[in-house]
């Protein structure tokens, strides 16, 4: 989970959620956390992808000869190099709920906001890395489609610029139609609050590992939502059903917070279980510092796999 020790990277300089929410324009944003952060705190964070042997091309002058398969010189008597997957381009996509209770917020950014900032960050990240970007957007359907391409940078900026909370959202018929949106092998970043069971949410997203995906999952949640601080009776909304349901908030905060946390862990343990990279974003930690966090860890666990 991102915590608020933003004092652990000597010299960084982080941007509060609410200076992001007046700058309007998104690519200009993710330049700014982006560029930032790499260039100021890490270097040369990435993505990432797994390095897998992925086929053969015919020996170039300056190819390294210790990537030649000499192998298979000994049975064609011409000279092939090794390509691996992490050697070309891969395929970026965010997959983004904006189903309706994205859209809540308990002052400051909503989770929508905030999800819509961090989809744009990892986009721009992918593409520096000149990666093929796209996305899809879904509550309980799937709403818009950009395939991942080297050309469709603004279009993807465009989509997340213009997406709503506007429906409830499912989880498990939009992603299970998603798989067949991502035939090749690439990098796929799910955005959500996941207000669903653990074993549904896990249902649908191991899909996309069964087809060689590599899958990182980012859970954005408001303070209130973990810590609960109200104080006062009165009628809560459920944002998906449009429920109300009347509550005495300090007779069931620690309950509250213990399914909250017990939700959380049981998403990380199962998601763990399946080498898919997994964090909780609070939309009040600054982007960048619970970006930088997040990669940072996923290098480090990409090494001890």
């Amino acid at each position: 989970m991102a915590t608020q020790r933003h004092t652990l990277i000597p010299g960084a300089s982080f941007v509060d959620p609410k200076v992001l929410a007046r700058i309007g324009n998104l690519e200009l944003l993710a330049r700014i956390l982006v560029d930032g952060f790499i260039n100021g705190i890490h270097k040369a964070s990435s993505l990432g992808v797994s390095v897998d042997f992925a086929e053969h091309r015919g020996y170039m002058p300056g190819d390294d000869i210790r990537r030649i398969d000499w192998r298979l010189y000994a049975r064609t008597d011409r000279y092939y190099v090794k390509e691996f997957e992490a050697d070309s381009n891969a395929n970026f996509s965010v997959i983004l709920d904006v189903s309706k209770s994205m859209g809540f917020s308990s002052g400051g950014l909503s989770k929508l906001d905030y999800a819509k900032f961090l989809a744009a960050s990892l986009t721009y990240l992918a593409n520096q890395q000149r990666d093929r970007v796209g996305i899809v957007t879904f509550d309980s359907e799937i709403i818009e489609r950009v395939p991942p391409s080297a050309k469709h940078l603004d279009v993807v900026f465009h989509t997340i610029d213009r997406a709503i909370a506007g429906r409830p959202g499912l989880f498990g018929d939009p992603l299970f139609r998603m798989t067949e949106f991502f035939k090749r092998r690439g990098i796929l970043a799910l955005i959500s609050d996941f207000y669903e069971e653990p074993d549904i949410i896990l249902s649908a997203v191991k899909q996309f590992r069964a087809q060689g995906h590599d899958v990182m999952v980012f859970h954005v949640l408001d303070p209130a939502e973990l810590e609960f601080p109200y104080d006062t009776a009165s009628s809560f909304e459920d944002m998906e059903s449009g429920e109300r349901i009347p509550i005495v908030p300090e007779n069931l905060r620690e309950q509250y917070k213990k399914l909250i946390e017990e939700h959380t862990l049981a998403l990380a343990k199962s998601f763990t279980e399946q080498q898919i990279d997994y964090a909780v974003f609070n939309t009040s930690t600054p982007i960048d510092y619970a970006l930088f966090a997040f990669l940072s860890a996923r290098e480090r666990m990409a090494r001890a796999r």
